[in-house]
């Protein structure tokens, strides 16, 4: 194949996370290729499974030189490399992939004008096959590599398990509504919210309220409402949606509300379901 029909699939940053890698199976590699181990996060690998269509478990194989001509655009601090790698697991890919698998990768040199050695390390690979070019791969964003360790391996799995389900949950993009209801004592109520999904899946969260009691909610993923949802468990899809695409405030105009303290409170609930999440956590 020659290189000049090889896609383009920039990477210049790998990930580990929860700091649980190897030393073995991940050396340490200049700051300006690998993110340290504590600075990945969960919402940084889901960004990257939730648009892959390929995910591969593979071993750098061999790393080549792109010629001068072909590297139009790169800084004069990286070196473009042809990268071949073996794919040990194939844990995403509808029709499968080749044993060996291409791309390009743009590799920051260190004051010598030296990269990394790179060869024979693990990592996981999310992006896609090209059309008509077996053996070749598109990764999904310019980072999208993962350093393999025991802890990435069961992550990236468990994410993928979810990512495939039909109702598997989609990125918010807005809300709709949010109304507060008074209950039938002082000091019970409650706020329904209904969110926007680029898939048009039903999604909305419920708060309630209730006099002694401390104050609960839920989301729901049905047309009605759920009595016997709860709120998400921490680090799965639909918390990462959550906690990651749900706007800081609602907006004056989604709050249908008959006077300001009934809008005040739901408000208010909005901002408890937003501290109950905790953060998106997102680094990059």
């Amino acid at each position: 194949m020659k290189r000049d029909t090889l896609v383009v699939g920039f990477a210049t940053v790998m990930l580990t996370f929860g700091g649980m890698a190897s030393a073995q199976t991940a050396p340490a590699l200049p700051p300006a290729l690998a993110v340290p181990a504590d600075a990945a996060s969960y919402a940084d690998i889901a960004d990257l499974v939730v648009i892959s269509p390929l995910i591969v478990d593979a071993t750098i194989r061999n790393l080549q030189k792109v010629a001068p001509e072909q590297t139009i655009g790169v800084p004069t601090n990286r070196q473009r490399m042809l990268v071949e790698a073996d794919v040990l697991t194939l844990i995403r890919g509808q029709g499968g992939v080749t044993p060996r698998i291409r791309f390009l990768l743009d590799v920051p040199k260190d004051a010598k004008g030296k990269i990394p050695k790179l060869k024979k390390q693990r990592f996981f690979l999310l992006g896609s096959t090209v059309a008509g070019r077996p053996g070749e791969i598109r990764l999904s964003r310019p980072n999208a590599l993962v350093q393999w360790s025991a802890a990435n391996d069961a992550l990236v799995r468990t994410m993928t398990k979810e990512a495939v389900q039909i109702d598997a949950p989609s990125k918010i993009t807005g809300i709709i509504s949010a109304f507060y209801s008074a209950g039938t004592v002082l000091g019970e109520g409650e706020t329904q919210i209904f969110l926007k999904t680029d898939k048009n899946q039903p999604l909305s969260l419920s708060i309630l309220s209730r006099p002694g009691q401390d104050k609960r909610w839920a989301v729901s993923t049905a047309e009605v409402i759920d009595e016997s949802a709860t709120a998400p468990t921490k680090f799965t899809l639909l918390w990462y949606r959550l906690a990651c695409d749900l706007p800081r405030a609602l907006s004056p105009d989604s709050v249908e509300a008959a006077d300001s303290d009934q809008a005040a409170r739901a408000q208010a609930d909005y901002k408890f379901v937003l501290d109950s999440l905790g953060p998106c956590g997102r680094k990059r």
